[in-house]
């Protein structure tokens, strides 16, 4: 009997993306190997690096993380199609996935994105790794759409946040989805101003970002959008992540409704705001802990699928 092929689909969830850096340690820990992965947004990020064998070094630089990196990484702007250039990380993907083809990864991936003149979902499945997972977070108003085989292509997450088509259409048999926006709904924009407390809560970060602001009139009026004038006001983030927030979940219960996963994890990260990068231990730590609690349930779903009982296989196993 030929061996079942595995997808694991990566969902969209920006921060909250480092839980699937704990959901895939989890799985290959109980020899689950996937041969086919698909990811949108922070999914195809986190999937990527995991085909390319650079899981390692992409936890390390969670893990790093902290405010003043991430404003590091903001080449703000005026001008152009989005308020950060997303040059700075860019070069950080190039340095370590260099001139990596998607088509010579030893896994099956597809990075989803959506091309913006047509709305249509676009499968990345050839050509440069680091260029596939750019316009897969490019998140519209937050980072310029990408240049890919003649479209532009901005965030797959508009279309496909938990790309469990993708999987299906390539040949997985069991299919495991991670859905990082389950409990996430009226929760982020509650957190006490997190959105934009990152850059408010202490002396060092007061500090950084009084040195953003005092950088020239441009970035100083970038950030003044970017994070709110006052502690309580939204600021553009707040208000970009907390619609995103909410199309994720209405269009991921949809999805999932019409193309079910075989098992469902869902790790309890729905209180961690969008922007909370520098949540990476606890969110790693929670994909390990959902990694581990849907163990039987894939082995159930392995015996039925072996089994041919196919008469509830449009019943997802949720975790």
């Amino acid at each position: 009997m030929a061996k079942m092929k595995i997808g694991i689909a990566f969902g969209s969830g920006v921060a909250r993306g480092w839980a699937h850096i704990g959901v895939i340690k989890g799985l290959m820990k109980a020899g689950y190997n996937p041969d086919i992965i698909s990811g949108t947004s922070i999914g195809a990020l986190v999937g990527g690096s995991f085909a390319a064998g650079k899981l390692g070094e992409l936890e390390e630089f969670a893990l790093s993380f902290h405010g003043r990196k991430l404003i590091n990484f903001m080449d703000l702007r005026l001008g152009g199609a989005g308020l950060i250039g997303g040059k700075r990380f860019t070069k950080l993907m190039n340095d370590h996935l260099g001139e990596t083809k998607i088509e010579d990864l030893n896994h099956t991936f597809v990075a989803v994105a959506t091309e913006l003149a047509t709305g249509h979902e676009a499968w990345l499945r050839k050509g440069s790794l680091v260029d596939a997972i750019s316009a897969s977070y490019a998140l519209p108003g937050l980072f310029e759409p990408v240049r890919h085989d003649g479209r532009w292509l901005i965030d797959g997450a508009l279309t496909n946040p938990i790309p469990v088509s993708v999987c299906r259409a390539l040949g997985a048999r069991l299919v495991i989805a991670v859905n990082l926006n389950t409990d996430a709904v009226g929760k982020s924009n509650h957190h006490d101003g997190h959105m934009i407390e990152t850059f408010h809560s202490d002396d060092h970060d007061a500090a950084w970002r009084k040195k953003l602001l005092d950088t020239g009139r441009t970035e100083r009026t970038i950030a003044r959008q970017f994070f709110g004038k006052k502690k309580e006001s939204p600021g553009i983030v707040n208000v970009m992540m907390g619609s995103l927030n909410i199309m994720q979940d209405r269009l991921s219960r949809s999805r999932l409704a019409t193309d079910p996963a075989d098992v469902l994890i869902a790790p309890h990260v729905g209180h961690i705001s969008l922007i909370d990068f520098d949540k990476a231990p606890e969110l790693i730590a929670q994909g390990e802990a959902a990694a581990a609690h849907a163990l039987p349930f894939i082995e159930d779903a392995l015996v039925r699928l072996n089994g041919h009982d196919v008469a509830d296989e449009t019943q997802p196993l949720a975790i």
